[in-house]
């Protein structure tokens, strides 16, 4: 039952991570394509880290996998906030929401 939960998870994560993809190269601004690589990233590897975790049980393996997320997490969004600062200090500007957004 531990092991169909934890592919269960592997394949959400898996799909997590292809719409990531999808979302990297559907945006056309690189504001955008952050956002999408960063949010379903993070998700994507929460589910197959816990997956691989449900897998291999309780054991330093686990540990080790959990503070690969833990350092992902802390790193992600420094990353992401340095990239977008330096394509804004560089002169892009982000695109501006369509009106149907706003409302």
């Amino acid at each position: 039952m531990i092991d169909a939960v934890g592919n269960l998870l592997l394949i959400l994560g898996l799909f997590c991570c292809c719409v990531s993809v999808l979302g990297v190269f559907r945006f056309r601004d690189t504001f955008q394509r952050i956002h999408a690589a960063a949010v379903a990233d993070t998700l994507g590897m929460l589910c197959i880290f816990l997956g691989l975790g449900l897998i291999c049980g309780l054991s330093m393996d686990t540990v080790k996998l959990m503070l690969v997320l833990l350092f992902s997490w802390v790193a992600r969004p420094a990353c992401s906030h340095l990239l977008a600062r330096l394509r804004f200090l560089e002169g892009e500007e982000p695109e501006p929401g369509r009106e149907e957004d706003a409302k």
